[in-house]
């Protein structure tokens, strides 16, 4: 917002100050994030700007990375890149099969999340249901918890889930339903908080006129409440997915090497061989996260289109 003109020196002076901070505050959020991409284009095997990459000399910057990403791993990483070294690299590439792994897993533990979490946050909606606050506080409790005491928990909890009800029966640790499961633990307080927050201007009129013209409670849902805060419901599918894409603690305690996903073969990466193909992960992940959640802002100002809040 700009200025006024009978601003007071003061006024100015403080108004210049605030850029300043906002500012400030902007670079030291966005300049360790900014710094990885050009530095996941560095033709040296380094993780600081060589003086090439400082003059702006093409020959200190090179995609040999990013191709990194697609041969680690072959069996053949040298041949012709014809249909049988593409096939080669989709059975065989490390980092290609940490991608499938990722997307498989954080699919299902999105669709899982959203489900149970647009229908906790239908029931919570509702005044008449009782202790809400509590039930509340529980099911977006691992926001709140420390991941590591989650993932603790999971691991014991999934080497024999059954011991609680005196049995026996298969482990989920080192599966892919157990590290998905794990996932949809933790996303379900995302969905749960963003259709929360778009029920809360929904009009509960609108139900009761549904069921004087004679629709069900299915028709209602689908055609009166599903459309209206769909938009909260994709943005906490999204959140819940992003949420999964970047876990790294569960998958360490509970997935095994069959699991391995993209945040985890980056910490294999830093333990094992530090090599800048992680800068170009971590930047192809940065382009991905910031995709969603410019997805997750349009929806959001559709959802205040739709609720009357906003100017169209």
């Amino acid at each position: 917002m700009a200025l006024p003109i009978y601003a007071s020196p003061l006024e100015r002076l403080w108004h210049y100050t605030y850029i300043v901070l906002c500012t400030a505050i902007f670079v030291f959020l966005i300049a360790p994030i900014l710094v990885v991409i050009p530095l996941s284009f560095n033709a040296e095997p380094y993780f600081t700007f060589t003086d090439a990459m400082l003059r702006f000399d093409p020959v200190g910057y090179s995609i040999r990375w990013y191709d990194a990403l697609l041969t680690l791993g072959m069996l053949a990483p040298d041949g012709l890149r014809d249909n049988a070294w593409w096939a080669d690299m989709w059975e065989n590439a490390t980092w290609v099969r940490a991608a499938k792994n990722s997307i498989i897993i954080g699919f299902w533990s999105t669709i899982l999340a959203t489900v149970l979490g647009t229908l906790a946050a239908l029931g919570l909606s509702r005044p008449e249901m009782p202790y809400r606050r509590v039930v509340m506080a529980i099911l977006i409790s691992p926001m709140i918890v420390p991941i590591i005491i989650i993932a603790t928990g999971l691991f014991f909890f999934y080497s024999n889930p059954c011991s609680i009800i005196g049995m026996e029966c298969g482990r989920l640790t080192s599966t892919y339903l157990g590290v998905i499961l794990a996932h949809t633990t933790l996303g379900i307080p995302f969905v749960i908080i963003t259709v929360t927050a778009t029920l809360s201007g929904f009009d509960q009129s609108l139900i009761r006129a549904a069921a004087s013209l004679g629709a069900n409670p299915r028709v209602t849902f689908f055609k009166v409440i599903m459309p209206l805060i769909l938009p909260g419901v994709v943005s906490g599918a999204l959140f819940a997915f992003v949420t999964s894409f970047d876990e790294v603690v569960a998958v360490l305690f509970i997935a095994g090497p069959d699991q391995q996903t993209i945040p985890r073969q980056m910490w294999n990466g830093i333990r094992e061989a530090i090599s800048p193909a992680i800068l170009a992960v971590a930047t192809i992940l940065v382009v991905i996260s910031i995709a969603l959640l410019a997805t997750v802002e349009l929806l959001r100002r559709r959802s205040e289109r739709l609720r009357g809040v906003a100017p169209h």
